[in-house]
């Protein structure tokens, strides 16, 4: 009877375990990233009260009698599966569609999870408002460039940061030329326009003309008035110099042969205004002359002076600044660790995990890169507790809890009889 009783006691002892288990499961319902955890019974050692034996050749073997001492939680595991993303819109709100995790440092270790609420704080570093983590990952030099195999470290997005004007360089012109236009009708065949910034942030406008002067040759020209006004669009502070003319030769499949054409460095001059002068070669290479309907066009690099107003972050983890003059520029990469065996990771509150001996040390790296996962920009992901399923398990742990109480109380009864037998 005491053997039933203690493992009555077990039980109990197990299932108020699994009952501490699904609390918290459902406590944390509403928990950004956080992974459900789930209770593993085994028994106890079990009582040998008789070995086994072999069969011989009058009878046949005997299996060994044992009786069972009770049960034990043999583990608590926490389940990483993928919670469903939440709808924000707030681009410093992360999620991640994979099994990494974002590595984050309270200043005196690094640690690592799934719950990517942040934000910019007043140093202008990205971080986890509600317990003071830092994100962390690789910040972009003056050009953008991100070198992600150096050490990790905070993440600062300068929100204002003015951003120098930067004057063109390139000028691309695409699209086609209609190959059935008639040299014969009034010049120019084709007008496109292109803008482009001197070395103090101004803009500047102009126009290329195009002629068809005979079967797969064109000529054009670049000037500052629109041919198609009787208005003279005269900007006293620029002027073109240089070779403002050319021509271009396409073969018999409509791509142009830049061995027969001719295409010289225009000047872009600007020194009225106070600005310098810049020499470049129009890019025509990605322009065609097919049988349709002409729609050259061109474009130019270069920026007005701006300052950072916003940003956002890439599915591979890029921290995108958008400044006021429209240009898109990299200032940081977000890192993401992924483990062997996330399962043997320590919780140490704040939605934050340790790594221990058994889940393997980190492999930190780029986002979209090794399995880490995707980053999803202005997303949270959402808790992995299934309502129903821990509903159910909290009605299975109540009838387990029940069952081994009645043990306990028939194994009592069955003892009381026992002293009853001396009356």
């Amino acid at each position: 009877m005491m053997r039933s009783m203690f493992s009555a006691i077990s039980g109990l002892r197990a299932h108020q375990t699994w009952m501490d288990v699904i609390g918290n499961n459902i406590a944390n319902v509403n928990t950004t990233g956080f992974k459900v955890g789930r209770v593993r019974f085994t028994d106890i050692l079990s009582q040998l009260v008789r070995g086994a034996s072999g069969p011989t050749e009058q009878r046949g073997g005997i299996n060994p009698l044992q009786i069972g001492l009770g049960a034990v939680v043999g583990a608590v595991d926490t389940i990483h599966t993928q919670g469903a993303l939440q709808l924000t819109g707030k681009p410093s709100d992360l999620a991640i569609q994979g099994d990494g995790f974002f590595v984050v440092s309270d200043g005196s270790q690094t640690l690592y999870t799934r719950d990517g609420a942040f934000d910019i704080g007043s140093d202008l570093r990205l971080v986890n408002p509600s317990n003071g983590f830092y994100v962390l990952g690789w910040q972009a030099d003056a050009n953008g460039n991100v070198d992600t195999a150096g050490p990790v470290g905070p993440i600062t997005i300068p929100i204002g940061q003015q951003l120098d004007a930067v004057p063109t360089t390139q000028i691309t012109v695409q699209g086609n030329l209609d190959a059935n236009q008639d040299t014969a009708a009034t010049p120019p065949h084709y007008v496109t326009k292109v803008s482009v910034v001197d070395s103090q942030g101004k803009r500047h406008e102009f126009y290329i003309l195009f002629e068809k002067t005979a079967a797969n040759t064109w000529n054009y020209t670049l000037q500052e008035d629109d041919p198609r006004t009787t208005t003279t669009e005269d900007d006293p502070e620029f002027d073109l110099g240089g070779t403002t003319t050319g021509t271009l030769v396409f073969d018999a499949d409509g791509n142009l042969d830049l061995a027969a054409s001719t295409i010289g460095a225009v000047d872009l001059d600007a020194t009225a205004g106070g600005a310098g002068t810049v020499s470049v070669t129009p890019d025509f290479s990605r322009l065609t002359q097919l049988a349709a309907p002409s729609t050259a066009n061109a474009a130019a690099n270069g920026a007005p002076a701006g300052s950072l107003t916003t940003f956002t972050v890439s599915q591979s983890g890029e921290v995108l600044g958008i400044y006021s003059n429209g240009v898109t520029k990299v200032i940081g990469q977000i890192a993401l660790a992924l483990f062997t065996n996330p399962g043997g990771l320590m919780k140490v509150g704040g939605n934050a995990y340790l790594p221990t001996v058994n889940s393997g040390e980190p492999i930190v790296g780029p986002a979209d890169s090794g399995g880490r996962g995707k980053i999803a920009s202005g997303y949270l992901e959402m808790s992995n507790v299934d309502l129903a399923q821990e509903f159910t398990s909290m009605i299975m742990a109540q009838r387990g809890f029940q069952a081994n109480s009645r043990v306990i109380t028939t194994s009592d009864e069955v003892l009381q009889e026992l002293v009853n037998l001396r009356r």
